[in-house]
């Protein structure tokens, strides 16, 4: 039997243009890079013969190094919500520098409403309101978190879509404008002493669950909606989806306001997590939410990608940050691996876009 056979219309299909699933390359280089930190675990003589990712002492109910698990899902998973963001925009053809300091921001106005009024029968001595800010329903800091994201995200997404303006320049004046706002609220202060039920909210897996269920809804939204072939198709072609009917400057403006609002309840769930909110929260988070996305297959040209891909991209961002520590590299060794990982996850892009192109 021959390779090529006829199909619908006498088109033929060419079996040696089938290609993996991006989705599986990611999945598969998870497992090499697991492999490899396994191997230095067992090589290197100051290791001691340790595992990375197995329990070969004894001390956890399964195979696995639960502990090391868990910090490297908690690692990511905060991260990784603003990183679904972050890939919706990516997608669009777009970038957002801003979700950093947007998560100082938002945590520090956000940890203002869910403050309570006394710790251990003293008044709270963080105290930014008065009385009336105390005790708040849980609800009540959420939503001001989430309105604050849409605000923010509404101008970034207005001036690019209106004014024209690159993303670059406009998401960075706005990470300035975001670090700003977190060092003015409080004059650089922390807000701590958060309601019980504020915390709960990032207590434990808790923020394990919020990336995940976010990360199944973004999915849904981009694969099976209106909203995601609009986004994939303005990331292809502006200019086609533009004279086939989409809206584009309304749909900029909503990726944005996701994104952002993506980043404020990263900020809520950070904030919850650590019991305390300060100005320097969210320091690199815009550059590492990238990076889980380029390294699980978006396209920084826009139009391709998936919320799979990112979630296995942040698995893969995790594991190498772990891996480092576990191996005891120097933090200014792991900023120069993590630089390299990142560059070299786009010229693979690049290269893949180029052989993509020669196949058609």
């Amino acid at each position: 039997m021959s390779d090529t056979s006829h199909g619908t219309g006498g088109l033929k299909f060419d079996a040696t243009k089938r290609s993996w699933p991006n989705e599986l390359n990611i999945f598969f280089a998870l497992i090499i890079i697991i492999a490899v930190f396994e191997v230095l675990g067992q090589t290197l003589p100051y290791m001691n013969s340790q595992s990375f990712l197995f329990d070969t002492r004894d001390r956890f109910d399964s195979i696995f190094n639960e502990a090391r698990l868990q910090i490297i899902i908690l690692q990511v998973s905060i991260i990784g919500i603003i990183a679904l963001g972050v890939t919706q925009v990516i997608i669009s053809g777009g970038i957002d520098l801003s979700s950093g300091p947007l998560v100082g921001a938002t945590a520090m106005i956000v940890m203002s409403f869910a403050q309570t009024e006394l710790v251990n029968g003293n008044p709270n001595p963080k105290a930014v309101f008065g009385s009336w800010a105390f005790d708040l329903p849980v609800l009540i800091p959420i939503v001001v978190g989430l309105a604050f994201g849409a605000f923010i995200g509404s101008i970034n997404g207005a001036l690019i879509a209106f004014t024209r303006i690159p993303p670059f320049i406009a998401t960075l004046g706005m990470f300035l404008i975001c670090r700003g706002i977190a060092q003015a609220w409080t004059r650089g202060q922390p807000v701590s002493f958060p309601t019980e039920s504020f915390a709960a909210l990032g207590k434990g897996m808790m923020p394990v669950f919020w990336f995940l269920m976010l990360a199944i809804l973004c999915h849904i939204v981009l694969r099976y909606t209106l909203y995601g072939k609009h986004t994939y198709a303005i990331g292809s072609n502006e200019d086609a989806a533009r004279m086939s009917g989409i809206n584009v400057k309304r749909h900029k403006v909503r990726v944005y306001m996701i994104a952002s609002m993506l980043a404020a309840f990263a900020a809520v769930i950070l904030s919850s997590k650590n019991l305390t909110a300060q100005s320097g929260m969210g320091i690199f988070y815009e550059l590492y939410a990238i990076a889980m996305a380029v390294i699980g297959g978006v396209s920084l040209t826009g139009g391709r990608g998936s919320i799979i891909g990112t979630v296995l991209g942040a698995m893969v961002f995790g594991v190498i940050q772990s891996g480092f520590t576990y191996i005891k590299l120097d933090a200014f060794y792991q900023l120069m691996a993590m630089g390299a990982i990142i560059i070299s996850a786009v010229v693979l892009d690049k290269i893949r876009q180029e052989r993509s192109a020669l196949r058609s």
